[in-house]
């Protein structure tokens, strides 16, 4: 399956709880990135492939050692090396300053990348939201990371603080309810999984409304 058919398939049929839950049966039980994680506008549903990058914190916007300037380090080469259908995700620092803003937004949609995902803040808010472009984030804060974070690595595996793992290629599905990580060697599996699983419980919605107790119908379905 192609992505862009891939991913019509979970914006449109799935979402995060169900594909959470299939992960869970599967043994796949650290895949959701840390709970303050949340979407800018509570209507964007985000599916892409994951392009993570790492941050870190500096204490000063230095001179490296051959005299160029590091200013964001790796940031700009992070960015430009977005391509279509791809989320930049991005952890390593301490919450002191924005990871993320308006124009950073428009070039990654220029490149055809379809959101944002930031263990950290944002800034630009109104920029953003003019744009309509997907973003993920603990909340906005204009302080800049110019002086005090850098890039230091993209395309690379990276670890949230909450154990989960992200490599690059990875399934990233983000709505209201969060934002998770598929392993890209599970995705065909744990999506047929999940779309089995909204039938399902289509099924049991329909028993609860005629009646039925709930006890019963998790011991014939096995879901509630």
């Amino acid at each position: 399956m192609q992505d862009a058919e891939l991913f019509a398939i979970v914006r449109e049929k799935l979402f995060t709880a169900v594909i959470g839950d299939v992960m869970d049966v599967a043994g796949l039980t650290r895949q959701f990135l840390p709970p303050e994680i949340r979407a800018l506008v509570s209507e964007h549903v985000l599916v892409g492939r994951a392009m993570p990058v790492l941050e870190a914190d500096c204490a000063s916007e230095a001179l490296g050692h051959n005299g160029s300037n590091e200013a964001f380090g790796l940031m700009f080469k992070a960015l430009d090396q977005l391509s279509a259908g791809e989320i930049y995700i991005c952890t390593g620092s301490s919450p002191r300053y924005a990871l993320w803003g308006g124009l950073m937004s428009t070039r990654a949609a220029k490149l055809g990348a379809v959101g944002a995902v930031l263990d950290g803040y944002h800034r630009d808010t109104r920029e953003i939201l003019k744009l309509d472009f997907p973003v993920f984030s603990m909340g906005s804060y204009a302080q800049d990371q110019r002086v005090r974070g850098r890039v230091i690595d993209y395309r690379c595996p990276i670890e949230f603080k909450n154990g989960c793992r992200v490599e690059p290629g990875d399934l990233i599905v983000g709505d209201i309810d969060g934002v998770l990580t598929v392993p890209k060697a599970h995705v065909g599996d744990i999506v047929a999984a999940a779309l089995k699983k909204v039938a399902g419980e289509d099924v049991v919605r329909d028993m609860i409304l005629a009646g039925r107790d709930t006890s019963g119908i998790f011991a014939e379905t096995g879901i509630m």
